[in-house]
């Protein structure tokens, strides 16, 4: 059973603090170990730069108190060349420098991007089916550019500015401890600021992630084919329009408020640093005044004041920027962390030579999400929690009373087919090279039966054997290889024709790509275009009809050759015509491999050597085709109701 709403409106407050624990931040450095040699010469290049910037200072004071009194012009050659040599090395360093750190950065940006996805190809569709795309790919995108910035710059800029700090005062002192005292005697100033800043810039910057996360999940729903279709065909493009604006608009007021925040910081920094720099001259001066102090010396103090001051500022703005890409490391390690529900056992079997005996025993499954990986709730709109949806209500409701449920349900329409198990108490078992047809009313639990045969989920109760072998024994690999699927929604990339069809076997030769389309009654229509089978089958396969999507895909399951098929619907969007040829194609496809089908098809239920008829999530007929006529029973009711007045059922 679907839900049938699946819009959560999550509500919560920002005011949670990173918890920047001693095991998240050994976690954050294990990303760093695969370049520890790129970030060593980062550092020693920029301990090397930082080394050389101490240089200038010196040089200033020996050419002011020196070589001018003096008039020494040998040596004013040199020192200029000094002056000229040090930013030329900086500058050559700080390329070095830069390549180093751009490794690292996008290093780290391809293994949690590449964790993030393989993680992700290994969730359920349960899990899919309850998280929107948007989310996924802002964590991917935006928090893991972000959590990046931890190692490649948070890190490193705080080793540079400890040792920038430690070297100048070490300098400073040497030269002369009371101005250094001056100098510094502003620092609690620092750290009061950045204390009462960082809590705030963090919240920001959680927040301006929130209202991205929700921007890319609109553009991922409404810019699809699909979505797009549907703005189109209920006239909603200005609603979509505003909507969109809505967003954008949050994200730009979060981006300014989180940058004019900043820029205060920084002022306030900058501020405190002239207070510094002030004390200096002015101290400075009235010992040069006094003849106990040269002039030269003030101005290299003044230039490694400034020096420190920035070092410092850095330093103070290390917790708000490792705060903040804390925020992003917890948002990308929420998803890596998130337990595989469909896992695999280590000592998992391998299928080989499977013959396609299927068993359901006592099967039971329900779609309740409330024990399965969910990423954490996220902040939607207004003040106040909510992780409601009308499917969720109507599962709590039917909770409350069971014994009443099935009659209230049952008031909502005509033989309502809502309610909480979409599947219960499923039992059959099929031969080798049985066709088992699925009948029955829609939503009936049909599709979410064929879903459990390649583990797309797992039962709630109850187990599915193939071939003697729980399903749960088996490795994934070797149980998809087994299996070929139509889906009721065909899928086809944005690719070629060709491209679309060797998905299901990579290495297929153009003579093996034919065969399959010929069975599928596909070959001479894709022959015909202007670009064979290099032709784009357009988003989602938009470009082409309903009917040659579906024979595509019946091609593809025909070219992996699988021991047992599962077709939901695959004929139902085809005509008269081309159902008949698919049929017979299927015949030859169907010899001696197990499939289940979801018929609505006269034809197909009448050649299935069993037919399970289904109601409500539970089998309440099963036979051959002439057994279910005689009982009189849902499935005559469905024969005189839809197969008998369809007009293509024959």
């Amino acid at each position: 059973m679907r839900s049938i709403n699946r819009t959560n409106f999550f509500v919560n407050t920002i005011d949670e603090k990173p918890k920047i624990t001693r095991s998240l931040l050994f976690r954050v450095f294990s990303y760093a170990k695969p370049y520890r040699w790129h970030i060593i010469g980062m550092l020693l290049s920029i301990l090397t730069m930082t080394g050389l910037s101490l240089v200038s200072p010196l040089i200033f004071r020996n050419l002011i108190d020196q070589v001018l009194p003096t008039k020494d012009y040998h040596r004013l050659v040199l020192l200029a060349l000094a002056l000229m040599a040090v930013p030329i090395l900086n500058g050559i360093i700080g390329v070095v420098q830069r390549l180093l750190n751009v490794q690292v950065g996008e290093g780290v940006i391809y293994d949690l991007r590449s964790a993030l996805y393989g993680h992700l190809q290994r969730m359920s569709l349960r899990f899919f089916t309850n998280t929107k795309t948007g989310e996924l790919i802002s964590r991917m995108n935006v928090d893991v550019v972000g959590a990046q910035t931890a190692i490649s710059g948070t890190i490193v800029n705080l080793v540079t500015n400890l040792f920038q700090a430690v070297a100048i005062l070490s300098v400073m002192i040497s030269l002369e401890w009371h101005l250094t005292i001056a100098g510094v005697v502003i620092l609690p100033l620092f750290l009061v600021i950045t204390r009462k800043v960082s809590n705030r810039l963090r919240d920001l910057a959680r927040k301006q992630m929130q209202l991205n996360a929700q921007m890319n999940s609109h553009m991922v729903e409404t810019l699809n084919i699909g979505g797009a279709l549907l703005i189109k065909i209920f006239g909603r493009t200005n609603d979509e329009q505003n909507r969109f604006n809505n967003r954008v608009n949050a994200v730009r007021e979060a981006g300014i408020n989180r940058s004019v925040f900043s820029s205060v910081f920084t002022m306030i920094i900058s501020l405190v640093g002239a207070l510094g720099t002030a004390l200096v001259y002015g101290l400075g001066g009235y010992l040069v005044i006094k003849g106990s102090f040269t002039v030269g010396t003030v101005v290299a103090f003044g230039a490694y004041l400034g020096q420190l001051y920035s070092a410092l500022q850095g330093l103070s703005t290390t917790p708000v920027e490792l705060a903040a890409s804390v925020v992003s490391f917890e948002r990308v390690f929420e998803v890596i962390d998130l337990p595989v529900d469909i896992g695999e056992k280590e000592d998992a079997i391998t299928l080989h030579n499977v013959k396609g005996i299927i068993e359901f025993e006592n099967v039971s499954f329900n779609y309740n999400v409330e024990n399965s990986p969910q990423l954490s709730e996220v902040k939607r709109v207004h003040n106040q929690t909510e992780s409601m949806t009308l499917r969720d209500d109507f599962i709590q409701q039917a909770r409350k009373d069971e014994s009443a449920s099935e009659t209230n349900l049952d008031n909502m329409g005509e033989h309502s087919q809502a309610r909480y198990e979409a599947l219960e108490d499923i039992s059959f078992s099929t031969a080798q090279g049985q066709l088992i047809a699925l009948v029955g009313p829609s939503g009936a639990g049909k599709t979410t039966l064929t879903y459990l045969i390649p583990r797309l989920y797992d039962p709630t109760s109850g187990s599915i054997r193939l071939d003697g072998h729980d399903l749960r024994d088996v490795t994934l690999d070797s149980l998809s290889r087994q299996i070929g699927m139509v889906t009721q929604e065909t899928y086809l990339f944005h690719d070629t024709i060709r491209t679309n069809l060797i998905y299901a076997k990579l290495d297929a030769s153009q003579k093996e790509i034919e065969e399959a389309a010929r069975a599928a009654n596909i070959h001479q229509f894709i022959n015909d275009l202007p670009d064979g089978y290099d032709t784009i089958a357009g988003e989602r396969g938009y470009r082409l009809s309903g009917g040659e999507k579906q024979r595509i895909a019946l091609a593809r399951v025909i070219l992996k050759d699988p021991r047992i098929l599962v077709l939901d619907e695959a004929t139902s969007s085809l005509d008269s015509d081309s159902e008949m040829l698919i049929q017979e194609a299927l015949k030859h496809v169907m010899h001696e491999r197990t499939s289940i089908v979801i018929a609505h098809r006269l034809s197909t239920i009448q050649a299935a050597d069993q037919i399970l008829v289904m109601d409500r999530g539970q089998i309440v007929e099963r036979g051959t085709w002439q057994e279910l006529v005689e009982k009189k029973g849902l499935f005559t009711h469905l024969y005189e109701t839809q197969f008998k007045k369809n007009p293509l059922a024959n």
